[in-house]
């Protein structure tokens, strides 16, 4: 198992508004512009071939986005060319990571100097939910993918494990990018879970919820 400390303390950083990546979790991503062409030709060349997933967050006085201090980063576990030279790849979840600042360099992708502590467990196994009521659960999420017009495949999710479940959920859901944000920040899966719950409640009370899960 890859320890934290292992880790490399300056990550190529892709700020991608609702995008969320959690550990031992995949995320497929369509790079195609220049500059995250560059950055994962680089990713490539290094024994990590990590990239950190961030979430862009609006500050006063910067001419460019700001970041949200916590992010994810992820290996590149899979990739494909298309004839037009864009990338079809997937990242897998490896740890998440405090931003402790923006580095300068030539580089046209940003790149950031992180701290891996704190997250130590994200390199664990997988995480279990002792207190999760997973029938109520999966009723409100029925009534949920009902009332947003959704469709998905509920034998697969009925079959998933828990960690794998509120994840899944938790990245493909349509929620706006400071909620998806809480997730992210989520201390433990327990807690990942209330705040789904509680994202999909409000959304059913007539909140944003819109989202497809495939």
């Amino acid at each position: 198992m890859t320890q934290n400390t292992d880790l490399p303390d300056i990550i190529p950083i892709f700020p991608l508004p609702g995008a969320l990546l959690l550990p031992r979790a995949r995320l497929p991503l369509h790079l195609f512009e220049p500059r995250y062409l560059a950055m994962f030709d680089d990713a490539l060349k290094t024994q990590d071939r990590l990239i950190g997933m961030i979430q862009p967050n609006k500050v006063p006085g910067r001419a460019g986005p700001g970041l949200h201090t916590i992010g994810c980063a992820g290996r590149i576990s899979q990739f494909s060319e298309t004839e037009d030279g864009r990338y079809m790849i997937t990242l897998a979840g490896t740890s998440r990571f405090r931003l402790i600042e923006e580095v300068e360099g030539f580089t046209p992708y940003r790149r950031a100097r992180v701290s891996w502590t704190g997250f130590e467990r994200d390199n664990g196994p997988e995480e279990g939910d002792t207190t999760f009521n997973r029938e109520k659960f999966m009723g409100t999420l029925a009534k949920y993918f009902e009332a947003e017009d959704l469709q998905t495949d509920w034998d697969s999710l009925k079959e998933a494990d828990d960690e794998l479940l509120i994840n899944s959920l938790s990245m493909l859901l349509g929620f706006e990018p400071e909620d998806k944000q809480a997730l992210l920040e989520a201390p433990s899966l327990s807690t990942r879970r209330e705040t789904l719950l509680t994202l999909i409640e409000f959304a059913m009370r007539g909140g944003d919820g819109e989202g497809m899960l495939q």
